[in-house]
């Protein structure tokens, strides 16, 4: 490595103290080894709290279905309340059961992966993987970065003999090597290892990920999803109705696999009534049980908000007025919708013969226009975000513009209560706050608390409301799927991650001070800024990694939330067997809030590896903790909403190699304030071989995840009709994408076999003036499909 000397050492040293210069105030209020160590007890303390409370509580058979309720969905599991002694329904008194506390984590690793996808999902098991990534990327970086570079950064005196104030987590990051170091080839030699190592890791898991989908692909049970093609944007005509329009399109031009079809209406204010409904038959059980409870005293409520203002009434007899009142409107509601042409939107679900004829439609361009006309996969019934499908498709340009305007300035100006919030996190800021607080402060344990501790939980709180107002921006975007929605989610929220959480801290200033900094620089002086605050915040995301990722996960399988509600709703709500399965909620993944945060994760130990490598143990903690307790809660709780065969995965490789490329581009810009400018070259490599290394991932293994193999499919179809000769593939395919609010109590997945030949097509009948004289009439009787009323009506009889 080339080493600058002379005047261009001099030039370069001159540049990183203006550089460095804003920075100096924040090293002085840099945490201490005894302030992570008050962090680190203080953290390590609540996990193990929350770990112990967990493994008492799950003994008990009053909670077994807060901490259990995946097994009761599935029906492998009954309460143990059910029988024995009346104080054994409630309380475990086997006192043996207590000594093994910590069985759960043994359990948790125990179920191989192909069992825990039969049961889980392919979604939950490759989630998984993400966490296993992080530990085999980080436990070998770690090890190499203990043994090469703390050593080789220790062995220094920069720090010590300059008047700069710092701790002795400084003495083992890059910041102890003086300008100009011939022992900076150290870190550019790791560097590239670092690289190496995980893009080779990112490759295998890659491959190993894609032939799972392929494999899952091809071993899964029918599912409606497979046969079936959302359409959107079908242009209107005067001679004929939605439906009519579809049935003729798809047997001119599909004649050979089209099967069927299910027009979308727009039920979105019938759908808010079920839920209002819903609602008020919960208040009704309420007041029902309460004054079963105590018959001396029928029950009152107000009617005004929130049930505290306006006029007192029975609450049994009003609830009961409301239902009926709801219940008719429903009922007109639903004769509206059924009977108005308005009330169809320009979509529908088009089911076909066979899964090569529906890859077919969903991965080719319909007409000469591709405006019109425009097929997509379509999600697995429960994946179906009904309320967006309703949408007219010429907003959607017009939504998504205005959403990523709102999220620019979301993103740059919440920056602002964090950085408040982070200004009083600390002794300079409190004591500008509260000057009286002052001799309190000034304690060497509070001093500790405040420095090791209290940014950390600050910045967590304040992130808390953030993943539900991006699901809210993403869904206003007009997403039809769950699954997409959340990916969407994800990928706002790494955004967020990024510059506010990320660069927000590493930066010292407020948001317009920060803004004011780039703007007089050039953009080659970016890097440099940054890379020169990296090393002095190590010890702000030590301490958040420690309350994020080691007592949040531990938080995690406590399940407070759920189990506090749970026993209400018990208490207050529960009168049947149904009733209490539904009080269960045993929610899902939450890939949305989830993904970013471990992304989080991987950006800091891949930035810090080099800088800061006293960072990385912290991490693989998390990585290490987080993978077992997620184990466990996707074995035993989170009942996923929908399966999407790991569709995410390419989202989770982008963004590491993401993390990968600033890691190398920040670690440029730093090493440049050190005096080893003409590295550059050296180090430009890395990035632009990173670069490349995504190229052919990308078109290597990202197809299987976007598009269905036609070859595939035919296999899967020719071994399907060999073992089924006589599936009614219609029937079971008729019903499957009605909006769940015109559905019954009957399971309608329910299919029937018919050994009953399906007529054949013979001509396509039309209204269209233009087109009277196409050639063949429609397979049902008449020119129109089924109607929603009809369809309806067959469920209830």
């Amino acid at each position: 490595m080339a080493i600058l000397t002379g005047e261009s050492k001099k030039r370069n040293i001159l540049l990183s103290d203006r550089i460095a210069a804003p920075m100096l105030e924040l090293m002085t209020n840099m945490a201490t080894i005894q302030d992570i160590g008050v962090s680190a007890a203080i953290n390590i303390l609540s996990a193990i709290t929350f770990l112990l409370a967990f493994a008492f509580l799950r003994l008990q058979p009053i909670n077994d279905r807060v901490y259990f309720p995946k097994w009761y969905l599935k029906g492998a599991r009954e309460s143990p309340s059910h029988g024995g002694a009346f104080v054994r329904k409630f309380v475990n008194l086997d006192m043996r059961s207590y000594l093994k506390v910590l069985s759960w984590m043994p359990a948790a690793l125990k179920m191989p992966e192909d069992e825990l996808i039969s049961h889980a999902g392919l979604d939950s098991a490759v989630y998984l993987r993400i966490y296993l990534i992080g530990l085999k990327i980080f436990a070998p970086i770690t090890v190499l970065a203990f043994i090469i570079l703390v050593p080789v950064n220790w062995t220094n005196i920069t720090l010590q003999s300059s008047k700069v104030q710092h701790s002795d987590i400084d003495k083992l990051s890059i910041s102890n090597i003086p300008v100009g170091s011939k022992r900076f080839a150290a870190h550019l030699t790791m560097a590239y290892v670092f690289t190496f190592w995980t893009c080779y890791v990112l490759l295998r898991e890659y491959e190993i990920v894609a032939t799972m989908r392929l494999r899952f692909l091809a071993s899964e049970k029918r599912r409606p999803d497979q046969f079936t093609v959302l359409v959107r944007n079908i242009p209107p005509d005067p001679d004929e109705s939605i439906g009519e329009l579809v049935e003729h399109f798809f047997l001119v031009n599909h004649p050979d696999h089209y099967l069927t079809h299910q027009v979308v209406y727009n039920a979105n204010k019938l759908d808010k009534m079920v839920k209002e409904k819903k609602k008020m038959q919960n208040w009704l059980d309420y007041y029902q049980l309460k004054y079963e409870r105590n018959t001396s005293q029928r029950p009152t409520t107000k009617t005004g908000f929130l049930g505290c203002f306006g006029s007192k009434v029975d609450a049994i007899e009003y609830y009961t007025s409301e239902i009926e009142r709801i219940e008719k409107e429903e009922t007109d509601e639903r004769g509206k919708i059924m009977k108005d042409p308005k009330s169809v939107v320009p979509a529908a679900f088009v089911s076909f013969r066979s899964r090569w004829g529906a890859a077919v439609c969903a991965q080719t361009q319909q007409t000469s226009n591709p405006t019109v006309w425009l097929t997509e996969w379509a999600p697995e019934p429960r994946d179906v975000y009904w309320d967006n499908l309703s949408i007219p498709f010429v907003y959607l340009t017009i939504r998504r513009l205005i959403i990523a305007v709102a999220f620019f300035f979301l993103n740059f100006f919440y920056v602002l209560p964090i950085a408040f919030v982070q200004s009083l996190a600390n002794i300079e800021g409190i004591e500008k706050a509260a000057p009286f607080l002052k001799p309190l402060i000034e304690m060497r344990t509070i001093k500790s608390f405040i420095q090791g501790f209290l940014p950390g939980i600050a910045l967590k709180i304040f992130l808390i409301l953030l993943p539900s107002i991006l699901m809210f921006m993403s869904k206003v975007e007009g997403l039809t799927s769950v699954s997409s929605l959340e990916r969407r989610s994800a990928f706002k929220y790494y955004i967020f991650l990024f510059f506010n959480v990320f660069l927000g801290s590493i930066i010292a200033g407020s948001a317009l001070e920060q803004l004011k900094t780039f703007l007089h620089q050039s953009a080659n002086e970016i890097p440099r800024t940054i890379g020169e605050a990296i090393p002095m915040k190590a010890t702000f995301f030590i301490t958040y990694v420690m309350v994020d990722g080691w007592a949040g996960v531990a938080g995690e399988i406590l399940r407070l939330k759920p189990l506090i509600i749970f026993h209400l709703k018990n208490f207050f709500l529960v009168k049947t067997e149904k009733d209490r399965e539904e009080a269960m909620d045993p929610g899902s993944i939450g890939f949305d809030s989830n993904e970013p945060q471990i992304q989080l994760y991987f950006l800091l130990g891949l930035v810090y590896a080099v800088v800061t490598p006293f960072l990385l143990p912290f991490i693989l903690i998390f990585f290490g903790l987080a993978y077992v307790v997620y184990r466990h809660q996707i074995i035993n709780v989170y009942n996923q909403e929908y399966e999407s065969a790991a569709a995410f995965w390419p989202s989770v490789h982008g963004r590491i190699i993401v993390a990968l490329i600033v890691s190398q581009l920040l670690l440029l810009g730093l090493l440049s304030t050190k005096g080893a400018g003409q590295s550059t070259p050296v180090l430009l490599v890395l990035p632009v071989v990173t670069f490349y290394f995504y190229k052919y991932c990308k078109n290597r293994y990202e197809p299987a995840f976007v598009e269905y193999p036609l070859q595939d499919a035919m296999r899967k179809d020719t071994l399907e009709r060999a073992r089924e000769p006589g599936f009614d593939l219609k029937g079971y395919l008729m019903n499957a994408y009605i909006h769940p609010v015109f559905k019954g109590d009957e399971d309608d997945e329910k299919f029937s076999i018919s050994d009953e030949p399906e007529a054949e097509q013979v001509l396509v009948a039309t209204k269209r003036q233009s087109r009277r004289n196409t050639p063949v009439p429609s397979k049902y009787n008449g020119s129109e499909s089924p109607s929603l009323a009809e369809i309806v009506n067959d469920q209830r009889l």
